[in-house]
C-alpha cells in the first residue's frame, strides 16, 4: 500500500477544511474521510484508491440514533450497521432498513461499517477493482470491459455505453423506499439531499457517483416518520446466504386498507447502478387490489425500461419474481 498523511480533526469545520482542498470528492480524491474502513481501505490495498491524506472521523459527535421533533428518526454519520440495525425504534419502526442491514456482509464487518460508509460503497465490478483493467468508473475515457466481458452480477437498470457496474449496498436500497435525507455539511455551508438526488447515473462520466463536493462531509441520514399501518419487507436473492451481494433485491413499504393498496414505496438492489426506486411500480400498485397478479405486474413495470448484458439477462425476470414475492411477504405477514 502507498503512504498517506493521517489526520485526526477536533471538530467538523476543521474536517470540513481539510476536506475541500481536494481537488475532487469523487474517485482519485487525494483526501478522504474514513471511519469503519471497510470499503476504502480494501480499496487502498488494490491500489484503486490512493489518497494522500485519510482524516479520521470517529472522534466527531456522529455516533447517535435519535428522534426527530417530527417522530422520524436522525441516524449519525458513523453509526455502525450492527448498532442500527439492533436499534428497537429502527426493529419497531423501520423493519425494511433492520432487515437490509442484516442482509448484507458479515457480523464482523457490519460492527465496523458506518452509515456514510454505506451510502458511498464502491461497486464490485471486478473492472473496477482491477488496475491492470481499462475502467471508466476508475480511469474515464478508457472503456468499459464488463459491457462485453464478465458481468453476470451487473446492472441492467440505469446503464449507459460507459457503464454497466452495479450500487453493491442493501441499506441504501431500504433507505431509498424510506424516503432517506442525506445531511451534508460542506465549505459552502450545510444542506439536505433527498436519497434519490444523492447518486447518479453514470451517463457519460461514470466515476462521479455522488453530489458530493471537496470538503462535503456527510452528518447524519434523517428518515421520515414511519407510515402508519404500513408494511414493510427487504427481500435479497443471492449466490449464497452470507456474505454474498443481491443478484436482485426488493424493499417494500405498502400499506392497505379494505383490500387494496393505498400507499406504496419500492425499490430495488443488485440490479441498478444506483439504488433503484420505482415511482412508476408505485403507481401500478395504488389502488389495486393487493393480490399475486397484481403484484407481478407491478414489478413488470419496475423492470420495463431493464437493458441486460451478454450473461445478465437472468437478473430481469429474477428481480420481477423478487419484487413481487415481496410484496406477497409485506401483506400476508
Amino acid at each position: 500500500m502507498h503512504t498517506f498523511e493521517f489526520i485526526r480533526p477536533e471538530n467538523p469545520a476543521a474536517a470540513v477544511a481539510k476536506s475541500a482542498k481536494a481537488k475532487t470528492a469523487q474517485q482519485g480524491a487525494d483526501v478522504r474521510f474514513v471511519a469503519g474502513g471497510t470499503t476504502l481501505i480494501d480499496l487502498m490495498k488494490l491500489n484503486v484508491e490512493t489518497p494522500a491524506r485519510l482524516l479520521d472521523i470517529n472522534r466527531l459527535p456522529f455516533d447517535k440514533i435519535e428522534a426527530t421533533p417530527d417522530g422520524g428518526l436522525k441516524i449519525g454519520a458513523t453509526v455502525r450497521n450492527s448498532d442500527l440495525a439492533h436499534h428497537p425504534a429502527v426493529q419497531r419502526d423501520y423493519a425494511v432498513l433492520s432487515q437490509a442491514l442484516l442482509s448484507g456482509a458479515t457480523a464482523q464487518l457490519r460492527n465496523m461499517a458506518t452509515t456514510a460508509g454505506n451510502l458511498l460503497q464502491r461497486t464490485r465490478c471486478v473492472y473496477f477493482r482491477d488496475t491492470a483493467m481499462p475502467c471508466n468508473k476508475r480511469e474515464p475515457g478508457t472503456g468499459c470491459p464488463a459491457i462485453t466481458g464478465s458481468n453476470r452480477t451487473l446492472a441492467v437498470l440505469g446503464t449507459s455505453e460507459h457503464c454497466v457496474a452495479t450500487n453493491p449496498s442493501d441499506m441504501c436500497v431500504a433507505m431509498a423506499a424510506l424516503e432517506a435525507t442525506i445531511h451534508v455539511q460542506g465549505a459552502k455551508g450545510s444542506r439536505a439531499i433527498r436519497i434519490g438526488d444523492f447518486h447518479l447515473l453514470p451517463g457519460s462520466t461514470p466515476n462521479r457517483e455522488t453530489v458530493l463536493e471537496p470538503g462535503d462531509l456527510i452528518t447524519h441520514v434523517t428518515l421520515p416518520p414511519p407510515r402508519s399501518g404500513s408494511k414493510q419487507v427487504y427481500l435479497k436473492l443471492r449466490d449464497r446466504a452470507s456474505y454474498e451481494f443481491a443478484l436482485a433485491s426488493a424493499a417494500v413499504v405498502i400499506t392497505i386498507s379494505g383490500g387494496k393498496v393505498t400507499q406504496a414505496r419500492i425499490a430495488l438492489g443488485g440490479v441498478g447502478t444506483k439504488p433503484w426506486r420505482s415511482p412508476e411500480a408505485e403507481a401500478a400498485l395504488v389502488g389495486k387490489s393487493a393480490d399475486a397478479a397484481n403484484f407481478r405486474k407491478a414489478a413488470e413495470v419496475a423492470l420495463r425500461n431493464a437493458k441486460p448484458q451478454s450473461e445478465n439477462g437472468f437478473k430481469i425476470e429474477l428481480a420481477k419474481r423478487c419484487l413481487t414475492h415481496a410484496l406477497k411477504m409485506a401483506t400476508t405477514a
